[in-house]
Order: structure tokens, then sequence, then C-alpha cells
């Protein structure tokens, strides 16, 4: 029996881990890096041991020191979480070594499955169809042009001992195949330690569906049924449901069926995911997870079951439970991944402090809370949001509605592009596929619900409520507020950067009425109340209630009719430091991994100049237009800043 249990991963699964845990009266170790020494898994967990360094490499794929950390906490057993150490053989074998139970499945079937080319041969070997796949390498590029050609343009390079979206890349013509294989060879080193990659036959519109398995040690497998995970960005899921609109049940079944003969190839031994491409009513074999998926809480949701407890359970020696091997689907559950990251700007990573994180009406598996630190260093994913409902229609409403009216204060997030994707009506009609993005970009989906009109209100939101904290923060001298003036005729004014461009608002209190104008346009506004992070005001005919919160200059605004981040200008700016004309800068904090220009070189537009890595993905800064190097001020390995200079050009 399992009494202490440590977490070898970080984030929102640590902590669904440990909550899981502290239900079944198991105590819990997490074990850190530098960065999440504050992060919430931490404090939540029993114990903690620190392994020091930021990246992954320094922390968490550190298998010996994760060891080292069970055997001297006195733990039973690891759980792996998903990611990092959880498809590591190796690994799975040295906790054996050390006495400790490894959460997952046994060493040989995870090197059979991890493998994923050699899991394409177990597959075929089982009587499931598979898509054809070869193995590539850097060093023999007429080797992989001759196989890309014999596979037939596009096709797929992809990291075999990787997952999330890591290591992808999609090649449409040979001119591409040589940089793509390098850089996906480079991205899954740094995220696996593993560079090997193969290529596969890409299709260019199926649906990526899943089936959940689980196995135990007295020979039982069954499925949980499937998960669609079709609206991908960059290969990486972002939204997932239960059950697909695509299968009927005979598929259903039949798929099921192909998903439990791939487990009974390598004697199968706890949770595990066994994907498959959907397209022409035909299903392809895709690759086995042999883990715990990022995505299993819609399964969660629609069985009644804790998959979790089940894996601790199956490593335990229990059995699989009836609801477990004759399970039911009940009503649909949705999940969407919120990440960190900027939809509109090329899906750019958003670094900072979280200064207010709420979300209502859902489920919520987060890696934050207010007050985290999200950095640099790891997947830009903070929270899962899922719901479940009778209907997939009602578990739209419910999700798109539970996202719109959260409060997520500090760093750009995906939230306005979930909400598109939700309310798109090609979603809702569950007609959707891998190329969703694709056919409706997130430059148009991402549109935040907080238009030009919209902002206008929030900006004399905030205005109200600073002028209200003011007067109540105030020193009262002889009962007159040190807010009051001898002029009332005068009006008050501050302005605040917007994502529509600066907005000048000016108020003025007279006796019977409340005058307010928004760049000189008048804004008729009452006011219902107002109080120290709230405001409810009436625009015309229309009243809203709005949660206002500052953080020094910064104003975050929430309501029903979107929410909006301002900046307050102030009132005598200082001159802002100069760029030397032609400077390209860093668009974010993070380790330069290549510089691919020197000083003196022509280039053209679009020309790589330098490449950076930052949370686990590469990030390249193209040459805007034809021009010559006229100086580069970084090196291979720098840890740079945002709006750093990394390359100075010469433009013509």
């Amino acid at each position: 029996m399992i009494s202490k249990l440590l977490i070898a991963n970080r984030g929102e699964i640590a902590r669904r881990i440990i909550r899981t845990c502290t239900e079944m009266g198991i105590s819990t170790v997490a074990v850190f890096s530098d960065a999440d020494a504050s992060a919430p898994f931490v404090a939540e967990a029993d114990e903690a041991i620190a392994l020091g360094g930021n990246t992954p490499a320094e922390s968490y794929l550190r298998g010996d020191a994760i060891i080292a950390a069970a055997v001297t906490t006195g733990a039973d057993a690891i759980h792996p979480g998903y990611g990092f150490l959880a498809e590591n053989a190796d690994f799975a074998e040295a906790c054996s070594a050390a006495n400790l139970i490894f959460i997952g499945p046994s060493p040989s079937a995870i090197a059979k499955m991890g493998d994923k080319l050699a899991a394409k041969e177990i597959a075929e070997a089982a009587d499931v169809p598979t898509l054809r796949s070869v193995e590539v390498g850097q060093t023999n590029l007429a080797h992989a042009t001759e196989q890309a050609e014999s596979i037939g343009y596009p096709v797929l390079v992809k990291a075999s001992a990787g997952g999330g979206g890591k290591g992808m890349r999609i090649v449409r013509s040979p001119e591409l195949l040589s940089e793509s294989i390098e850089s996906a060879v480079r991205e899954a080193e740094a995220a696996f330690g593993n560079g090997t990659v193969f290529l596969e036959k890409y299709l260019d519109a199926p649906r990526h569906i899943e089936i959940q398995v689980f196995g135990d040690n007295h020979g039982t497998l069954t499925h949980l049924f499937e998960r669609e995970c079709s609206i991908q960005r960059r290969h990486q899921k972002i939204v997932e449901e239960s059950p697909s609109t695509a299968l009927t049940a005979s598929q259903r079944a039949e798929m099921g069926a192909a998903a439990l003969k791939v487990c009974k190839a390598v004697d199968y031994v706890g949770a595990g995911t066994v994907e498959f491409l959907f397209s022409d009513d035909r299903f392809y074999f895709l690759e086995m997870n042999t883990r715990l998926q990022v995505e299993h809480p819609v399964t969660e949701l629609v069985t009644g079951l804790d998959l979790v407890r089940l894996q601790i359970e199956v490593a335990e020696g229990s059995p699989l439970p009836p609801e477990a091997v004759s399970p039911i689907i009940k009503g649909h559950a949705i999940e969407a991944r919120l990440y960190a990251e900027d939809p509109r700007n090329e899906y750019l990573p958003s670094i900072g402090r979280i200064e207010r994180f709420q979300i209502d009406g859902a489920r919520v598996d987060s890696a934050v809370e207010a007050g985290s630190e999200v950095s640099v260093f790891y997947d830009p994913m903070i929270a899962k949001v899922v719901v479940h409902a009778q209907s997939r229609r009602d578990a739209i409403r419910l999700l798109a509605r539970s996202l719109a009216s959260a409060s997520i204060h500090g760093v750009t997030t995906n939230r306005d592009l979930l909400v598109g994707i939700l309310t798109h009506d090609e979603f809702e009609a569950g007609s959707t596929d891998t190329a969703f993005l694709e056919r409706h970009p997130a430059s148009v989906l991402a549109i935040p619900r907080a238009g030009a009109s919209a902002t206008r209100r929030h900006a004399v939101a905030a205005a109200l409520v600073g002028q209200h904290q003011r007067r109540s923060n105030a020193t009262v001298l002889s009962d007159v507020p040190t807010g009051w003036r001898n002029s009332p005729s005068q009006p008050q004014s501050i302005s605040f950067m917007t994502e529509h461009g600066e907005m000048h608002v000016s108020y003025l209190f007279t006796r019977h009425d409340l005058e307010v104008t928004v760049d000189d346009q008048p804004e008729g506004t009452d006011i219902h109340a107002l109080g120290d992070g709230h405001a409810d005001l009436q625009f015309g005919s229309q009243r809203l209630r709005y949660r206002v919160a500052t953080k020094g200059n910064r104003w975050f605004v929430d309501g029903p009719d979107g929410s909006s981040s301002l900046v307050e200008s102030p009132r005598f700016p200082t001159a802002e430091i100069e760029l030397a004309l032609g400077s390209m800068i860093s668009p974010m904090p993070g380790k330069v991994i290549r510089v691919d220009v020197g000083a003196g070189d022509e280039v053209e537009a679009g020309t790589s100049l330098v490449i950076i890595e930052a949370m686990k993905m590469e990030h390249t800064v193209a040459a805007p237009a034809h021009g010559t190097v006229a100086s580069v001020n970084v090196t291979v390995g720098e840890q740079v800043q945002a709006d750093q200079v990394l390359v100075v050009i010469d433009a013509d």
C-alpha cells in the first residue's frame, strides 16, 4: 500500500495529483526548480525538495535527483504526471531498481510505444491501420529527400519521443525539408532529451480522436471511450471534448477495439491513450501516449471516474472496478486550455505576474493563482477550464460564459480565442478538424469582445473607481477630504492607453449631475454604486456592473461587455529611450540558440537573423526588409530580455 507519493512534475497536474492523494490519505512530496519555488503546487504538498536550476534539463528531467528525493523523504511511489519523465523507460526502470512504485506502465511497454516508429509497427502487426512513416536524420539529407518523395508531400517531421506539438514541422516542398528537420531535432532534444525524428504522411484536414485506455495487473483491459482533440494550434490541442460528434456508435466500438488490440500487444497496465486520425470515415493509428493526458478531465466528467485514483489503485495491485470495466457515457464535457500567450501575435508567450485569477462556473485545474509568476522556462499553459452538461449545446454555452466572465489580470492569454472558437458556427455544428484554425485564423477569432465603445465605458469605470479610491484614502482635515476642490467647475481628467489607442476621460460632479466626456465626446453616465473595486454604472439605457482592479499604473476592468487592460498615462511623461534605426529586438525573454547572420551580411525580407528559445518553443526573428547587417549584439547561449536589441540592420 502506498503511504507517501512523490510527484515528478509541476503545475496543474501536480496540484491535481496532490488533491487526489489527500482524498486517499496519501502524503505527498513535490520536487521543484528554482523558477517554481513559489508555485502553488510546492506549498500544497506535504513536503518539497528543491532540484535547482530552471530549465527542464536542469530540474524535472533529472531522474537521478528525483529518485534521490524520493528515497530521502521515504516515499513509496513516484507519479510522473505527463511530459518530462512520464514516458521514459529508463526512469521507470530506475524507480523499480530503487524499490519505488512507478505510477505507470511497465518499462517494456513504455519503450515499445515510446518509439513512435516501433509503435506503428506494433499497431500494423495487430491489424490496426496506420499512416506510412520512416525515420530520418540530419546528416543524410539525400536519404530524407528520397523518403519524403516516396511518401508524397506534404509530410510531417515528427519527434519520435515527443508529444504536445513539440518537434513537429509540416513540410510541403523539398526545399523546406532540411531546415524543418534541423529545427525539429533541436526542439525535440530541448523538450525530451531525444532528437530522433521521422517523416509521416500528413493529412491536411483530418479529425484527431483518441481513446482512453486502462489496464490492470489481473489481465483486464478496458477503454473509457473517446476524446475529440481536433482544435489545435501548432499541433497542440487547445479544445477537447467527449464524446466526439464524428463517431457513430459502431465506429466508436471499432476504434475502441483497435485501441485495445494495441494495448494487448504490449501487455499494457495503467492509464494510456491511443491516438488516431479520422478522415473519410476511416481511422489510422497515430501514436500511443503511455501516461495520463492533459485532457483526461473530460473523460472523468463523462464517466464519473477519477483517473488519478485509478492509476494509484492499479499500481497498488487492485483490479479495475466494475464501473471502469463497463463504463457509461453520461452527458457531454468540454475542456479548454488557457495559455499565457497572444494568439493575435503569432501565439507569442506572455510572461509576468498574474495579479488576479478568477474563473467561475467551471472545473478549473490551474497551475497558477493570483500572485503567481509565469516564467519563460516552461510550457505557457496556466489552466484547464472544463465543464460538464447533459447536452453538448449546454456545455458549449457554460464554457463560453465561464471564460468570457473570467478575471485574468497581468498576462495576455488566449481566452478570447477560446471564446471565439466555442461560439463559432462550425464548432457549434460539431464539424471541426485539425485545419480549423487555418480556415479561421486567430487574428479574427481572438478579437476582444470589448470593442472601442466598450473600452470607452471601461475607461470611465476605471476613472471613477480611481477617483472614489483617492477620496476614500485621503486624510480628512476638518471634515473636508483633501480631494475637495475650491473650483468645482473645473473637471478632473485622466488618460489611458488602451487596445484602441489613447483615451482621455474627463469628469465633473455637479450638485445634481455627473458630466463625463471621453476624447471630448459626451458619455452620458449615471452612477448607481461605486466602491473599492467595483462600479455599477448606467450609460444611456444600458446598466452594467464592472469589477475594477489596479496594480501600479495598470487598470483591469471586467464586465458583461468584455474585459480591458488600461495603462494610466503619466501626467508628466518622461522621454523614452530611442532605439537605433533598424534595431531588431527580442519579442520576449529567452535563450539565443542560433545566430544566422554576421556584420556586413546582406539580407532579404524574411531572412532568419536570430532564433530564440522560450517556453520550450523556438521563435525566429527575421529581417523585415532588404538591407545589410550593421551589427550583431548577441551570441549563442546568451539569455536575453524582452525588447533587447539583437541585430541592427541598415535597410535600403
